[in-house]
């Protein structure tokens, strides 16, 4: 158990958090553990890790990719490390780029970038800028609860709304609903789209895997006020966990297409990095009877390892069994009435707005 494992922090710190512990990433040369040096009150148990932001000041704000199995290749990142922790989450080893942990530091440790929207405003001024669909919440979700208060999301939103630029937006967060003016006025023009990631319908399972995210049932509640609004909305099974949640994908599809959504796309667990160490620590104290069926089957879906970083099946899995998984979610997407390819966003709209004190043209 985990109270026994000195690299593991006792439950009552990591309340409402899903890593166990604080492992430090893989570019720091030691490791750490707490020990009792013997002082008096140093039995008595610390309170539960807080969130704890800083700023920081980018030179620029989109960031570019081309990576042949992702469909876009710009994105926006107001936010490093996310507080709805997801234990799962693929963007965890990029806080070791920081010093920090991908662990509990991911969870507890934010970056905030306030000057996002008038560096994404510079950006898309400029001359050669071509317009293309930019991606939000590629690398962390935007929505998660700083946002409410920060409003960094909602600034960029408002920006690429003056440009008639298209955008999409991938959350678990119900505080996308705030945003439905823009993103609803932007979704019946073409503009933009959204995908609401939905792991499991088992809330005591999403709890303990997402532990600071909108229960299942919320999330379908926001599929269905982002439909209404008139934003093309994406149910993303992302991820979908072998052995653990692949039976899930014929409700999950049903529930969304229910809910309103029109599309959907699953994509398979990946483990990089440090994140493999972190989900097997939780696997084996939050499903300790199933840990072992899991493990295997992630395996067998990544050719015998925890992950396979190969473009194509990074994604996807690869073997028999993720070919199956596949032929279901094929098969439900008929069934459902939800198409795997969402219509394409409008870049024809693009324009900059003059500036203040900028000459309007008389043609």
């Amino acid at each position: 158990m985990s109270q026994s494992n000195p690299t593991h922090l006792p439950q009552g710190r990591r309340r409402g958090r899903a890593a166990l512990s604080n492992r430090p990433g893989r570019f720091e040369p030691h490791g750490r553990e707490a020990q009792c040096d013997g002082w008096p009150g140093d039995e008595e148990p610390l309170p539960p890790l807080r969130t704890e932001l800083t700023e920081e000041i980018p030179r620029k704000i989109l960031t570019r990719n081309s990576s042949p199995d992702i469909g876009f290749d710009r994105s926006v990142n107001p936010y490093r490390g996310c507080e709805h922790g997801c234990i799962y989450c693929f963007a965890r080893p990029t806080h070791s780029y920081l010093g920090l942990s991908p662990g509990l530091d991911f969870e507890t440790r934010l970056t905030l970038k306030p000057t996002a929207p008038e560096l994404l405003r510079r950006e898309i001024s400029r001359k050669r800028y071509t317009p293309a669909p930019i991606a939000f919440g590629t690398n962390t979700d935007v929505y998660q609860p700083v946002e409410r208060d920060h409003r960094i999301a909602r600034g960029c939103f408002e920006v690429l709304s003056a440009f008639r630029h298209p955008l999409m937006v991938t959350t678990k967060g119900s505080l996308i609903e705030r945003d439905t003016d823009i993103l609803g006025e932007m979704g019946r023009a073409g503009l933009s789209r959204a995908s609401i990631s939905l792991t499991t319908l088992d809330r005591d399972l999403a709890r303990s895997l997402e532990p600071r995210v909108p229960s299942p049932a919320r999330r379908l509640k926001t599929i269905e006020t982002l439909a209404r609004a008139g934003i093309p909305t994406m149910v993303s099974i992302a991820p979908l966990i072998p052995g653990l949640t692949d039976h899930e994908i014929e409700p999950i599809l049903q529930a969304a297409s229910e809910a309103g959504a029109s599309s959907a796309m699953m994509i398979l667990l990946r483990l990089p990095l440090e994140v493999a160490e972190l989900f097997r620590e939780w696997l084996e104290e939050a499903r300790p009877l199933r840990a072992a069926r899991v493990l295997a089957r992630i395996r067998e879906t990544h050719g015998g390892s925890d992950y396979d970083s190969a473009w194509k099946t990074r994604m996807t899995g690869q073997g028999t069994y993720a070919a199956l998984l596949h032929q279901r979610f094929r098969l439900s997407l008929k069934r459902f009435g939800l198409t795997a390819e969402p219509a394409p966003l409008r870049t024809d709209l693009f324009r900059v707005p003059p500036a203040p004190g900028d000459q309007l043209s008389l043609f």
